[in-house]
């Protein structure tokens, strides 16, 4: 990659990872329904005027009832699910659960589209689920807080989020690929705010958000959701999307490190050590590192397979 591509590799990361931050600092406040329901408002009026600018108007009218459902399930409903993870657990054990989005993805091709894993990237699902086993069972406590939330459930709530992306990613190659992509994030968020702005209105919190929460949830929508949409397609024009996903491994770390400096937020040895389990399957399961040793073996498998 160029020095540009990395930096805005690092810069979207970043974005990505504060966006946890934004989400513990609006939730408590707004509650998860208000929360999820402004992020796709504020981030489809951001983009909107782009989407016309580049004349992709006409694919998003072509195309939008498939583009619809995968805004139900690339945005409202993950969107609603970290909302109410941030209610009880810290953005960056989120942010690690968030990481498992490309094992849920190869699982779901597997299943619907038939898409069989071979070699390591079936090792790589194995090693990534053992570490979400290790730091799901360390979070396992289903006793309500203050907020009314549960530790364990937040983490259903993110893995829950987590495969529903991994599902859009097939409903996506399934029946939008060519579409151009400006469009599909257009109306994805779109569609996802004509969902949650019934059950926003509903569950509009009674007292009156500070500023502070306001401004998480401006942060939230235009840069975290429009600004990053838009960084996240360049990036894949540019150096592909294979590349283009190891943005995945760095968004932990950003999130943690944004929660420590303006929460507070701590962590311990499982959430690192799950971690790095998490990634290294991941990054198996995606292909961004295959082992030296049967990488021959690995190679002629995958060859026998296709």
């Amino acid at each position: 990659m160029k020095a540009r591509d990395t930096s805005e590799l690092l810069l979207l990361a970043a974005i990505w990872g504060a966006s946890f931050l934004f989400l513990r600092m609006g939730a408590g406040e707004f509650g998860p329904f208000a929360l999820a329901g402004l992020r796709v408002l504020g981030a489809s009026l951001f983009l909107l005027p782009i989407l016309v600018q580049r004349g992709e108007w006409p694919a998003l009218r072509r195309h939008w009832r498939a583009i619809a459902l995968v805004g139900v399930a690339n945005s409202a409903i993950p969107f609603l699910c970290f909302s109410y993870a941030a209610l009880a657990i810290t953005g960056g054990l989120s942010s690690i659960f968030n990481a498992t989005t490309p094992l849920w993805g190869v699982v779901i091709a597997w299943w619907w589209l038939g898409d069989r894993p071979t070699g390591h990237r079936l090792a790589g699902l194995a090693i990534g689920f053992a570490g979400v086993l290790w730091l799901a069972w360390d979070k396992a406590s289903f006793k309500p807080d203050a907020s009314g939330a549960s530790s364990g459930l937040a983490v259903l709530a993110c893995l829950a989020a987590t495969l529903m992306y991994g599902l859009a990613a097939s409903m996506t190659k399934r029946w939008l690929t060519g579409v151009p992509p400006m469009a599909l994030a257009t109306g994805s968020q779109l569609s996802a705010a004509i969902v949650l702005l019934p059950l926003m209105g509903w569950h509009w919190p009674a007292a009156a958000p500070s500023a502070r929460a306001w401004g998480a949830v401006v942060a939230l929508a235009l840069v975290c959701t429009g600004v990053a949409y838009v960084l996240y397609f360049r990036l894949i024009a540019h150096i592909g999307a294979t590349n283009a996903l190891s943005v995945t491994f760095l968004i932990p770390a950003f999130a943690i490190a944004w929660g420590g400096l303006f929460l507070g937020e701590s962590v311990n040895l499982t959430m690192l050590g799950a971690c790095a389990v998490i990634l290294v399957g991941t990054s198996l399961v995606t292909g961004l590192w295959r082992p030296r040793i049967g990488r021959g073996a690995a190679a002629d498998a995958d060859r026998a397979a296709g």
